[in-house]
């Protein structure tokens, strides 16, 4: 099975519809949206192209195909309008012989680690909207950055991962 992880979209219709064009171009079998997807949150100026609604729209055909978790910024009134599932604090999968942690990073981090996390995983996260990855003590950090809000110089980006391997790439 192949993911397509992207994280903090914060409402942008643009960022949403590119998205969803690289998750059909890449043959991702499955969505995974790291939290923040409809609101941009009191910190973050608003994105060039803010459509909460039209974001709806754009990934509501898809629900059969994402896997989502909660951000900050998600509220329950959320889930009311999206047909998939986004209050989740984490995803666990395995894929290959890898272990992936997904979360969006303001609970679980790489300062905050939850007990079942352990040598081998990879540990993938959003929330501070600057890409990584990194090995730590035997733990894969991986953060896609934010298409939509990109911090401290990051270019929008989301994580391939297939067979166990995971790759960080650069929308075009």
């Amino acid at each position: 099975m192949k993911f397509l992880v992207v994280s903090d979209i914060h409402g942008d219709s643009c960022w949403a519809q590119r998205s969803v064009d690289v998750f059909k171009s890449e043959g991702a079998d499955r969505l995974v949206l790291l939290g923040d997807i409809l609101y941009h949150g009191p910190r973050n100026d608003l994105p060039a192209h803010y459509e909460p609604k039209k974001v709806i729209e754009i990934l509501n055909p898809l629900a059969d195909k994402i896997l989502a978790v909660r951000g900050n910024c998600e509220a329950e009134v959320d889930q009311m309008v999206l047909k998939f599932p986004c209050m989740a604090d984490y995803i666990y999968i395995v894929s290959g012989q890898t272990t992936f942690f997904f979360t969006h990073g303001h609970t679980y981090n790489s300062e905050n680690l939850p007990a079942l996390i352990s040598e081998g995983t990879v540990f993938i996260s959003g929330h501070t909207h600057v890409t990584k990855d990194y090995i730590e003590n035997g733990i894969r950090f991986m953060n896609p950055g934010s298409p939509s809000i990109p911090k401290e110089g990051s270019k929008p980006s989301y994580i391939v991962i297939e067979d166990g391997s995971a790759e960080l790439k650069e929308f075009t």
